[in-house]
């Protein structure tokens, strides 16, 4: 069942609230305060929305998360139910620390259709769209993913660029890439943007191969499931971990998931930019209004669009 496309608009404004309010935050080194700028206006927009909502990617659990924990519930409670996944403020360092691709996110599909993941680790591998069907597979070695991934793509090793977390975690992904002669794009966080570098018609980069947080990938996996593109994730859990994941459902610890385990039927993505990156140009303040700039898709219209709107002070 489609999501009526009325909504769009709506969620296109909680990520905006939520982006202003972290702006003033901007270069002030308080990543605590930004998120918070984030979190209480985007709550405040999604109960506006006459919806039976449930947080299902969130700032945490509920005894960890001062607000919009997993199972909390939002909206008029009157309207459709929907699965809402949530990072008010993506990229905090980024935000307290005035450097780019900060931004605010959400992606919605109805009730049943998101993945819920634990706050924990999650193994990454994305490419873009118009590649053969489960081309790439974490359990296969890095070499033989860039090969399959070449041979697709009719590129040479040399002619793919990956982009990778810098993190001590990825020196062996990295180690072959180099021996490979593959080029790399690092990020020092946010991973979101990563992934989603794949996408587009002259994407940035062939393929995301990292791990990076479970809540980030369902996010990047609902604007990746727009685009026709292809990932896979694993959870990496321990044990006080895995207690948890339990209690979200997940029952097979080690189990890949593909788009369409984290992704099912239609789905909204909205990201507006914080600080200028690769989504979307950063807040600007222009005295007495605020200008925003969204990033948002709506999977069963085929909308894809860059969105600029000013708010008054």
């Amino acid at each position: 069942m489609s999501i009526d496309s009325k909504f769009l608009n709506l969620f296109i404004k909680v990520t905006e609230k939520a982006a202003i309010g972290a702006s003033k935050f901007i270069g002030k080194e308080d990543k605590i305060a930004a998120d918070k700028g984030a979190v209480d206006p985007m709550r405040r927009e999604l109960n506006k929305i006459n919806m039976e909502g449930t947080i299902v990617i969130g700032e945490g659990e509920m005894d960890e998360a001062p607000m919009l924990y997993i199972g909390e519930k939002l909206g008029t409670l009157n309207g459709p139910k929907f699965d809402i996944a949530v990072d008010p403020l993506e990229g905090t360092k980024f935000t307290a620390s005035n450097q780019p691709n900060a931004f605010s996110v959400l992606a919605v599909a109805n009730k049943g259709n998101l993945l819920s993941a634990p706050d924990t680790y999650m193994e990454k591998i994305a490419i873009g769209n118009n590649l053969p069907k489960n081309l790439l597979d974490l359990d296969f070695d890095v070499e033989k993913n860039i090969q399959l991934l070449a041979e697709a793509k009719n590129k040479k090793f040399s002619e793919l660029n990956a982009c990778v977390m810098k993190r001590p975690r990825h020196d062996k992904i990295i180690n072959v890439l180099k021996n490979m002669k593959v080029n790399i794009n690092y990020i020092t966080d946010g991973d979101i943007a990563g992934v989603l570098s794949v996408i587009g018609n002259n994407p940035k980069n062939d393929i995301y191969y990292s791990t990076g947080g479970g809540p980030e990938g369902v996010l990047a996996a609902a604007a990746l499931s727009c685009y026709g593109g292809q990932m896979q994730g694993r959870l990496v859990l321990n044990e006080d971990e895995k207690i948890r994941a339990k209690k979200l459902g997940i029952k097979d610890f080690k189990k890949k998931y593909n788009l369409d385990d984290m992704i099912k039927g239609d789905v909204i993505f909205c990201a507006t930019g914080v600080t200028s990156g690769d989504l979307a140009e950063g807040v600007k303040d222009l005295g007495n209004e605020y200008e925003v700039t969204t990033f948002a898709l709506h999977k069963s219209k085929k909308i894809n669009k860059i969105v600029t709107n000013i708010y008054n002070k």
